[in-house]
């Protein structure tokens, strides 16, 4: 039976660049898509940029452009690095779009209608130099609690609480430094609580398999028992100046939160790719895909970590609005590197272009992913070793590796004919034959690295076989020759039997070997099946080649951060900068005397200008109060800290240091950070009552 399926992949914020993190889930299922359409189903897979909010419309600012200049540039961006990898969208789109916009106000109304919009009174931070209202991470203060200084408006990252941004000690906003207001506003919440929401929810998440079983078992959490319902309502609007749609009949006052309409996205997406390549159907197919009711299935591809958006609120909201709720959410852990969380300090923090840039393949990645990744949400690793070791033994020494092997002979001694006999009641063809159902399910399931494993054993057995029959001494008899033309065109076959089971992965390598087979695009009906007796495959050509160790260091290099003008007091090592920032690296403690000590001019400093050096992708250019004077100083901490989060922050500055002509300007100081080689940099920042130009002693 034919399926009808729509598959999303989670939005990818237009804020910033994809990276190895990101890939995961969209080569999770993209694998997954390019299954079922081989298998014969339809499958619309579409995604789209999350384009909306706060964070947008500073950059776009800061950058001296406007939003959609911006996000558009980024749309670009995005584009070339899915291409890049073969992501196979049907459509990638843009939240920021008419079709989105038509769908939000849409079940808006029909939430309205349904009496599940409330409007309530919130106190929030409003900036008076920006005139805008704050967003929690744009509101940072001392912690209510530990009382550790420089904490975001909603957590403490020190002591882990969750408060109100109002809760926080002196306050100040991190996108002009003022001292907030308190103001209120009326909001417009999604009646998330109600009990119609409650109930519908509860049959959602646990009765239906939906979800994953501990996916499951956290909206059980979430939603608390029966008595005591832990669901509440969701604030789906914003104050202007915002980034977004506005609300209808608020006059342009009040904005759709972006997790109303990025997720709603999926949708235009949808409706975008029937107008451009389906028009004539767009009225059914929409009414198919997008309406209660029928055999089509819409699926979502997500990252563990927005749960709570994709299973609580969005399915309600389409629920109580007339759309299709998700038939299944299948969510994905996190990616570590080499074990430990993704670092720009140890070059780890791995962007998908630099990654190309490298010259590392797409599909090597591709390959190593399907061979870690589960049906579990638990988080998988990309240890650079064991990439390297297993596509050089997988792909290169075992599968690339059979086709070498029998296609040389063939159009040497055969101008690449295969046996005039067919070759279906093959023994081993017959077992490779076998494995199509197998591997298929493991693919539907999501269950690759099973999978994967399972055509590695073909391989072995592959070239277990041509090992057995010696194809090297048959071409040395020419009362052999049938019996060589025999053994290579069966070694071919189970090479074409493997590219079939690996084309989901690896759709660029079947594209060329479909060509040096001479046949159509394999389709998985291919697995069960024998090439025709005397068909003539082309000459062999280079189709994949092993990952040369200087490749991972050069993408070790090209992620690592630029050496900063920051003092670094490392666990591990000490480093001691002299004026031509040359460093002599030592494995112990370093002793100096008093004196030496005190010639260094150690100065509180307070940063009261930020911003991103042009053209630098490290550096940020502080200026700095320094009490009876301004210093301007290039430090390369841009990996760890927004411009917009430094402003007002108090640092200490060695002040007597020479100054620096650099390619950005000059550089009149140095200011004081910590580090180690597994963390990133952290500025020190003295107690608060320290003031510009204290003596630090």
């Amino acid at each position: 039976m034919t399926r009808r399926i729509l598959v999303t992949s989670a939005l990818p914020y237009a804020n910033g660049s994809i990276h190895l993190g990101h890939l995961v889930e969209y080569i999770q299922t993209d694998i997954w898509v390019r299954a079922q359409k081989m298998l014969g189903h339809e499958v619309h897979y579409v995604c789209a940029d999350d384009t909306h909010g706060t964070p947008v419309m500073l950059r776009a600012e800061q950058e001296k452009i406007s939003p959609e200049q911006l996000i558009e540039r980024v749309h670009q961006e995005h584009s070339s690095d899915f291409n890049d990898f073969g992501i196979s969208f049907d459509n990638y789109y843009t939240t920021n779009s008419p079709e989105n916009q038509e769908l939000c106000e849409n079940i808006f109304n029909s939430l309205s209608e349904a009496g599940l919009i409330a409007e309530k009174e919130v106190e929030q931070f409003y900036d008076p130099i920006k005139k805008m209202f704050l967003p929690d991470r744009y509101v940072k203060g001392t912690c209510p609690k530990c009382s550790a200084s420089d904490q975001y408006g909603d957590s403490c990252e020190v002591c882990g609480t969750t408060y109100s941004p109002t809760e926080l000690i002196a306050p100040y906003s991190t996108i002009s430094g003022a001292k907030p207001d308190r103001k209120t506003s009326t909001h417009l919440f999604f009646k998330l609580s109600d009990a119609r929401c409650e109930e519908f929810l509860r049959e959602f998440t646990q009765n239906t398999h939906r979800l994953q079983p501990e996916a499951a078992n956290k909206m059980k959490e979430w939603l608390g028992d029966a008595n005591q319902s832990k669901l509440s309502d969701w604030d789906i609007s914003r104050d202007a100046p915002y980034f977004g749609f506005p609300i209808p009949g608020t006059n342009q006052t009040k904005f759709f939160y972006v997790w109303l309409d990025a997720p709603v996205g999926y949708f235009g997406s949808f409706l975008n790719y029937l107008s451009n390549h389906r028009p004539e159907e767009k009225t059914n197919l929409t009414r198919d895909f997008l309406k209660p009711g029928g055999d089509t299935e819409l699926i979502h591809f997500i990252g563990k970590d927005i749960l709570y958006f994709h299973a609580l609120f969005f399915p309600a909201v389409l629920e109580f609005s007339g759309f299709r709720t998700p038939t299944k959410i299948y969510a994905h852990g996190f990616l570590t590197v080499n074990g430990q969380k993704m670092s720009k300090s140890r070059g780890t923090f791995i962007t998908a272009r630099s990654f190309l840039e490298s010259g590392l393949e797409p599909e090597w990645l591709r390959y190593y992913y399907a061979a870690k990744l589960n049906a579990s949400m638990e988080d998988i690793d990309l240890n650079l070793t064991d990439f390297m070791a297993r596509v050089n033994s997988d792909l290169i020494g075992k599968y690339i590796n059979i086709a070498s092997r029998a296609a040389n002979f063939l159009t040497k001694k055969f101008d690449g004919h295969l046996s005039d006999i067919s070759l279906d009641g093959h023994e081993i063809l017959q077992y490779f034959f076998s494995r199509s159902k197998t591997i298929a399910d493991s693919y539907e399931a999501r269950e690759y690295s099973k999978g994967i494993r399972e055509i590695m054993s073909l391989a072995d057995r592959a070239n277990s076989y041509i090992d057995g029959q010696k194809p090297w001494e048959l071409a040395k008899s020419e009362s052999k020759l049938k019996e060589l033309q025999s053994v290579c065109s069966v070694s071919i076959n189970l090479f074409k039997i493997l590219t079939v089971y690996l084309k989901p992965a690896l759709p660029k390598v079947a594209s060329a070997v479909e060509k040096f087979l001479n046949v159509k695009e394999l389709q998985w009906s291919d697995s069960e099946k024998s090439l025709p007796p005397k068909h003539q495959i082309n000459a062999y050509n280079h189709l994949m080649g092993r990952i040369d160790p200087k490749l991972i260091e050069k993408l070790i290099a090209l992620n690592v951060q630029e050496p900063a003008d920051v003092t670094s007091q490392s666990t591990k090592k000490n480093k001691i900068a002299d004026n031509n920032t040359k460093e002599v690296e030592n494995e112990g403690p370093n002793e100096i005397t008093i004196d030496a000590f005190n010639s260094i001019d150690l100065r509180v400093g307070k940063i009261v200008k930020a911003e991103h050096v042009e053209g630098a992708d490290k550096l940020v250019r502080l200026k700095i109060d320094l009490g009876t004077e301004q210093r301007q100083i290039l430090a390369g901490i841009k990996s760890d800290y927004n411009p917009e989060d430094l402003q007002h922050k108090l640092v200490v500055v060695v002040a007597n240091l020479k100054a620096r002509k650099m390619r950005f300007g000059e550089s009149q100081g140095m200011v004081l950070a910590a580090s180690g080689e597994e963390s990133g940099i952290f500025l020190i920042s003295p107690e608060s009552g320290a003031v510009p130009g204290m003596r630090v002693k």
